[in-house]
């Protein structure tokens, strides 16, 4: 990957000068060169903020890693007409322009953060510093190689291979670690994963002892004194979503003992008798006929922070889309057909995003998770960690089944669904995979499942009949890396 020196850090003025929930105070400048940006913490934290800043988008997780390409990829959605503007996804048509060019310009940007995050690592040192003292240097340090590692783990789960024995050592994707004009080398998985999970480790080290969110919980309020650099710790990669995405690396090379053992450090730290870092989403909240809390707020670990996080509704899911633009449970009706094959229990919290809306000539069920509330509880959250992907873990990473199963059933009495009994471990894990369905959708994380299993069935697009299914080739699973890598290898 060619990576870009000069870093562009933007700067979206009103991200920042939110009135109540502002992070730092900015001056409202496009653009800062590295020679005025990295003179002091201030600096610092403005690059650190641009790097989150363009997360949210759309071609990252503000739509085509959360809600968008890639969970059509995960089959959710009823699209049965080639029409309809994702239907090549829906088949994994990774040839046709329109995809191609979705997958390339999540790929650049990608590395365009990866690039930035190189930079301000740089700019940071071997140590702090008077331009940046501590605990700033530990935790900027900590968050820029934790985006680093989470990114290139990504665009593994997307460009490359199902991981497996055969597969580990296959030339997949490049590891940028450094700033400049190389073309990096293709690295096999293995590889690539030593590399994500050495900088997630390191992470930890330089979080674990200043991040506020291990003694003051994730600061959900205004400092007094002024600077929220250091609060609102679930919009930034924090000590506990670095251990959870730790988690998720070590489960996606099938390290079980490994990740099993970053979830229960994590769940034991964070669900005590005497403290709750995140805690479970409450019946008044998730019922709140005028502000529901549809993304369960308080059991987010990370978060984007997008004041725009409505046009993602807007752009997928509003009923007022044409049939062949948005995407659906149904077939421009009421049918719940499809949403009743995902969720068992009726009281299940998690169904809640499906509600009926009208046009005035038209009545459909909608994915109202990203519908705008306003002054809901995590009003512009798009959630990329959160608990019950931990719970999850610990679940099915467990080596005694009836322990997995109490993670689980914890999980489903969390959502208000009763517990299940599954008779075996292969039902055990059918079990925890539906888990992922219900709770996962519009963040991005049902297809890498998939993959990550190998399943060789899932869900059908084109019907909305009870537990409809479709083959699954395997090799659909890898998206082609994009013309605007293999080009440069060319």
């Amino acid at each position: 990957m060619r990576t870009l020196y000069k870093i562009n850090v933007i700067m979206l003025f009103s991200l920042f000068l939110l009135s109540c929930n502002k992070w730092v105070n900015v001056k409202p400048s496009d653009r800062l060169g590295e020679d005025q940006l990295f003179i002091d913490r201030d600096g610092f934290m403005k690059a650190l903020n641009g790097v989150y800043v363009e997360l949210a988008h759309i071609d990252l997780y503000g739509q085509n890693m959360s809600a968008g390409a890639i969970d059509v990829l995960a089959q959710y959605y009823y699209i049965n007409s080639s029409t309809h503007r994702f239907y090549d996804y829906t088949t994994f048509a990774y040839t046709d322009e329109g995809v191609k060019t979705t997958f390339d310009r999540t790929w650049s940007k990608a590395y365009e953060l990866i690039a930035n995050c190189n930079v301000i690592l740089e700019k940071c040192g071997n140590a702090p510093s008077d331009a940046l003292p501590e605990p700033y240097y530990s935790i900027i340090a900590g968050e820029s190689l934790a985006l680093r590692a989470m990114l290139h783990l990504d665009m593994l789960r997307l460009f490359g291979p199902i991981y497996s024995e055969e597969s580990k050592l296959e030339a997949a994707m490049p590891y940028v670690d450094r700033s400049g004009y190389d073309v990096f080398p293709l690295l096999g998985s293995e590889q690539v994963m030593q590399k994500i999970t050495a900088d997630l480790t390191a992470a930890l080290l330089l979080l674990e002892q200043t991040d506020p969110v291990r003694t003051e919980g994730v600061r959900h309020y205004n400092n007094a004194s002024g600077s929220n650099d250091l609060h609102y710790r679930q919009y930034r990669l924090n000590y506990y979503a670095v251990k959870a995405l730790l988690a998720r690396a070590y489960l996606w090379q099938s390290d079980k003992a490994a990740a099993l053992i970053q979830a229960e450090d994590l769940l034991n730290e964070v669900q005590t008798t005497d403290k709750s870092v995140f805690p479970y989403v409450t019946f008044a909240n998730a019922t709140h006929i005028e502000r529901p809390d549809r993304v369960f707020s308080t059991e987010v670990m990370f978060s984007l922070y997008d004041i725009n996080r409505v046009n993602m509704y807007n752009t997928l899911f509003n009923v007022n889309l044409q049939k062949e633009s948005k995407l659906s449970f149904s077939s421009e009706d009421v049918n719940e057909i499809r949403v009743n094959s995902i969720y068992d229990d009726a009281n299940d919290y998690r169904r809640r995003i499906w509600q009926s809306a009208s046009t005035g000539t038209i009545t459909a069920t909608t994915n109202m998770k990203y519908a705008d509330v306003v002054d809901g509880p995590g009003r512009y959250m798009i959630p990329l960690i959160r608990l019950s992907e931990v719970l999850l873990i610990a679940a099915e990473c467990h080596p005694n089944p009836s322990t997995g199963l109490e993670y689980l059933n914890r999980l489903r009495t969390a959502r208000n669904a009763v517990s299940l009994n599954p008779p075996d471990p292969a039902a055990l894990k059918l079990e925890i995979g539906k888990e992922y369905r219900r709770e996962m959708i519009g963040e991005g994380q049902q297809f890498f499942f998939y993959k990550r299993n190998a399943y060789q069935s899932v869900p059908n697009n084109a019907t909305v009949s009870i537990n409809p299914e479709k083959n699954m080739v395997l090799n659909n699973y890898r998206v082609p890396l994009p013309d605007s890598e293999t080009a440069q290898r060319n």
